[in-house]
């Protein structure tokens, strides 16, 4: 078990926008920063002043070049010109408001840029702004209705160096440039805030996997703890037991409970600091002992008879060491958790292990004891040890029954794959 760790920073979509704000439109940055959100109505950038100040100056310089067409005219009235032009300036000093109303200005431009011509430049900067901000049914309806309106315009003031249909068709393109202008710098926005999301989910998704891959090293962990440690203290227990009740045994009884209690209590020591050294290193050590395999299964028994149990091992396995090293393992632990479980709920009865299986056919470990004779004290935490040598199994590719059979005993069976 390894784990990799990276602590360099990673750059998120927030943290570029923080560092280069001025780069970004307020209303972008207002969707991009989470913090922006938290104080109101999102305050202009530079950029903002930049682009505000561009279209006032272009709204104004449209503005005069239609008051000077219209000064030149010799149908309109000195008092109409004027008041064109007046209404004309209010509707270019209206573009500051562009950003907070975008609706409001473009729906107040359209009876506004239909009787002054001076205000037809604010009206073509609010519809762009409509498109940029607000989604395509509104520009369809504002656009729309601008649209059919230039014809009246046009039929009202007609224009002094173009025909009827040449200014016409001039205005109409004008429009339906600045309306697909607006919507393609609302894409790009909406492109912008999509590829955000995709790295916050991206972001999440990591979180995510590596909080699993440390939880899965935890269980990985603790089930190793309990698989090794339970067998351990389990024999501690019985001898000491033992000796607790029965101080009149033999000596040589009496030494040989000891023994095994000192035996297991070094070798319980010796597993709790390897695996306390992986939980400090973060890697296996490879100096430490060797993991059990199927071939251990002798040795394991063997034990457990020294410790007063009554075990009978039929093993049908040919050859052991055939058998891959991560299904032995795997028939270790359940056959040692078996164990365990028989030594604490049904002591004193003959417990049966049996190994069968071949290449191509799996592993099959099974055991079974009858049911003890009185009545067994409870165990606290019983079922914990099953259901960690069930996801064992499973994360094996095997599965695993357990329950009790016709004679009211218990029986534990579980298959592995093999070759």
């Amino acid at each position: 078990m390894s784990t990799v760790r990276d602590d360099r920073p990673t750059p998120t979509v927030a943290g570029v926008a923080g560092r280069r704000r001025w780069l970004f439109p307020s209303a972008l940055l207002h969707e991009i920063d989470p913090d922006a959100g938290r104080s109101g109505r999102p305050r202009r950038t530079a950029r903002d002043w930049i682009v505000d100040f561009t279209c006032f100056l272009l709204a104004a310089a449209i503005g005069l070049a239609a008051a000077d067409t219209l000064n030149g005219d010799p149908h309109t009235s000195h008092s109409i010109a004027v008041l064109d032009q007046v209404v004309g300036a209010l509707a270019c000093a209206a573009v500051w408001l562009r950003r907070r109303w975008p609706f409001g200005l473009a729906v107040a431009m359209i009876p506004v840029g239909l009787l002054s011509n001076t205000a037809g430049g604010a009206a073509m900067i609010a519809l762009f702004t409509l498109a940029v901000h607000r989604p395509f049914r509104y520009v369809a309806w504002i656009g729309g209705v601008q649209l059919a309106l230039v014809p009246l315009f046009y039929w009202m003031r007609p224009d002094p160096d173009l025909p009827y249909a040449g200014a016409v068709a001039f205005a109409e393109l004008l429009s339906v440039t600045v309306i697909g202008w607006g919507m393609f710098v609302r894409s790009k926005r909406q492109l912008m805030l999509s590829l955000r999301d995709r790295a916050r989910r991206a972001e999440t998704e990591a979180r995510l996997r590596a909080e699993q891959a440390q939880r899965l090293a935890r269980e990985a962990i603790a089930r190793e703890m309990h698989d090794v440690l339970a067998h351990r203290l389990t024999l501690l227990s019985v001898h000491a037991g033992a000796l607790e009740f029965r101080p009149d045994a033999p000596r040589e009884e009496i030494a040989r409970a000891a023994g095994v209690i000192r035996e297991s209590a070094h070798e319980a020591l010796q597993d709790l600091r390897e695996i306390i050294g992986v939980l400090r290193a973060g890697e296996p050590d490879e100096t430490g002992r060797p993991q059990p395999t199927l071939a251990a299964l002798d040795t394991l028994v063997a034990q457990s008879r020294e410790a007063g149990m009554k075990v009978t091992l039929d093993s049908r396995v040919t050859d052991p060491a055939t058998v891959p090293a991560s299904v032995g393992r795997t028939a270790y632990r359940i056959a040692q958790e078996a164990l365990t479980n028989a030594r604490k709920h049904a002591p004193g009865t003959e417990v049966t292990v049996t190994v069968s299986g071949a290449p191509g056919e799996g592993l099959t470990v099974t055991v079974r004891n009858p049911p003890p004779e009185g009545e067994v004290p409870p165990v606290p935490g019983s079922g914990q040890g099953l259901i960690g040598l069930t996801e064992r199994a499973t994360l094996a590719g095997g599965r695993l029954e357990h329950g009790a059979d016709a004679n009211g005993g218990f029986r534990v069976r579980a298959w592995l794959p093999w070759g």
